[in-house]
């Protein structure tokens, strides 16, 4: 049994069909890439998952238990955390009260002390006002919130979107040591290089369809795929 089973959805946002028939698995402790043109359907994917869209069919199941159709509060209890692309930072709280907040409903809270050693630099802002922060900060804040909650599985959407290359470098580096501890992350994102050089396995989204299912290094062997469905 996987830690996430998505087995067959079809989402909708209003009239328009954007999901078809998707199904994907999720192994503890492991790392999968979404990846796939604008318009594809990977963050609909994410929001369906998370219980931010309800599926018109299909079956989603974390540790085994049905959760299609739960409210996103409840979702985030049962352990999964989805850090949304426009971050969603409390722009009027310091750093230090985002994470607080984020803790106060959380079973196993993280200690600060280390979101501190994880992200140095929100150590350094602790203080400072999330409006004040740089778009690096802020996606450093909003990744944090979901760890501090000790979340089983993160959805990461589109985490480096935006930002400067010595950030996404930073928090390529996070990623990478989220990975090597275990974490279990789902990750939406455009710039494929970053994405593959943490990833475990691939899925690859067009038009709403799985149009692939494989290792980074299967991937890297079809480049016809990879030009046709990554422009890469």
């Amino acid at each position: 049994m996987s830690l996430l089973e998505v087995d067959a959805i079809n989402s909708f946002y209003g009239d328009s069909h954007i999901l078809f028939d998707v199904s994907l698995r999720v192994e503890q402790n492991e790392v999968v890439a979404l990846l796939g043109r604008n318009g594809a359907g990977k963050t609909t994917t994410l929001r369906t998952i998370m219980g931010v869209i309800a599926p018109a069919g299909g079956t989603i199941r974390l540790d085994g238990k049905p959760i299609q159709g739960l409210p996103p509060y409840a979702i985030a209890r049962m352990g999964m955390q989805l850090v949304p692309e426009e971050r969603a930072i409390f722009g009027a709280l310091t750093v230090e009260e985002n994470l607080r907040l984020a803790a106060l409903t959380a079973s196993s809270a993280w200690p600060l002390t280390r979101i501190w050693d994880a992200f140095p630099r929100l150590a350094e802002r602790r203080r400072s006002g999330g409006r004040s922060l740089s778009g690096g900060e802020q996606q450093m804040l909003a990744i944090a919130r979901a760890l501090i909650r000790d979340a089983r599985i993160i959805l990461l959407d589109e985490p480096f979107e935006g930002l400067a290359p010595l950030i996404v470098r930073d928090l390529v580096r996070v990623s990478r040591e989220l990975a090597a501890q275990g974490r279990t992350i789902v990750v939406v994102e455009q710039n494929v290089v970053a994405a593959l050089s943490f990833a475990d396995r691939v899925y690859v989204l067009n038009n709403g369809h799985i149009v692939f299912e494989g290792t980074p290094e299967d991937l890297h062997r079809d480049p016809a795929l990879m030009k046709a469905h990554l422009g890469v």
